[in-house]
């Protein structure tokens, strides 16, 4: 981090713009976290689809599988691989608020950007002990804190509750996993005091114009839906924070087939079936060349069915053949 926790707001504003990638942990067959290929994935994030912002140990992450040890050291290859190429915000919340603090000052010591925490969702309690988890947190860290606000978890933030956690020092971002509506009502009330960010891709070209967003922070979306000889989403984005809105509405309507394609493999399962569909996304991720590996239980593998359905669909819109042309390179 490059500034004083006085200043983590300001920091916040200054320096998420753009795209930033919500990655996965890849593990070996026998569940290991793959090391050699995280670090694999980064250049081809990095390098090859220059993206601006990594997410990681978050949903896409596994993070409720692993161990602390384990989180703290992809933290560490993904700040190391980063350094000088794409800022890093960690995923460091965990129920146990001494964890979240550890978790958090480790990020922050070895050099992430920013760190995010998901809310406590166990036991269930109020509003006011959430607040004050988050306050617990804040008060023990020096780096900048973004909420992490998903129905998923089992709990859910009102807008009220979120401007008010926003008032803390270091609370600096919000990621609202939520619907639009309960987007607009939090920014009316938190106004320009924190970053906010929405994962929806299929939201964000409106969420530039009509919202002012500046951050895509973060899904898969960027990895997954372009190709860095084909980096729609980046060129797309970077027209619309130009305010070259009806430029920037041809490239984003021409993902629509790509689109489709996520939908149904990431967004449907999680919406309509409640399951978090980290085993399609390392198929997918596979399919690209990249690290993926098995997802750790309770989740379920993919299938070879559901493989090969996803490999014609992936082939059908174009996405595989640029991906091995830049694995040849």
């Amino acid at each position: 981090m490059n500034y004083k926790k006085s200043e983590s707001k300001e920091a916040s504003h200054a320096q998420f713009r753009g795209v930033w990638a919500a990655i996965t942990t890849p593990f070996t067959a026998d569940y290991k976290v793959d090391e050699a290929g995280l670090r694999r994935n980064m250049r081809y994030f990095t390098d090859g689809l220059k993206i601006d912002g990594i997410f990681c140990t978050g949903t896409m992450g596994e993070f409720w599988s692993m161990t602390k040890e384990e989180r703290n050291r992809v933290v560490e290859i993904v700040v190391e691989e980063a350094r000088g190429k794409c800022k890093v915000i960690a995923h460091t919340g965990h129920h146990s608020p001494n964890e979240t603090v550890d978790l958090t000052l480790h990020a922050e010591c070895v050099g992430a950007d920013f760190a995010i925490v998901i809310n406590p969702y166990y036991p269930v309690v109020g509003e006011d002990r959430i607040y004050e988890w988050f306050e617990y947190v804040a008060a023990r860290v020096n780096i900048g804190l973004w909420m992490f606000d998903t129905p998923f978890s089992g709990v859910s933030l009102s807008p009220e509750l979120t401007a008010r956690i926003a008032k803390i020092e270091n609370i600096c971002g919000l990621k609202c996993s939520r619907p639009l509506d309960h987007y607009a009502k939090v920014q009316k009330l938190v106004g320009n005091t924190i970053v906010m960010s929405h994962p929806g891709e299929s939201l964000w070209l409106k969420l530039m114009r009509d919202y002012g967003a500046k951050v895509h922070m973060s899904s898969a979306a960027p990895f997954l839906i372009q190709t860095p000889d084909s980096p729609g989403m980046r060129n797309y984005t970077e027209l619309a924070l130009n305010r070259k809105f009806a430029e920037a509405e041809k490239l984003f309507l021409a993902l629509e087939p790509v689109r489709e394609v996520h939908e149904k493999w990431m967004r449907d399962p999680w919406l309509k079936n409640e399951i978090i569909p980290i085993a399609n996304l390392k198929a997918w991720c596979e399919m690209l060349g990249l690290a993926g590996g098995p997802v750790r239980p309770p989740l379920r593998q993919i299938t070879d069915a559901e493989r090969v359905e996803m490999r014609a669909d992936l082939e059908r819109v174009g996405l595989l053949a640029p991906a091995r042309a830049v694995r040849a390179a």
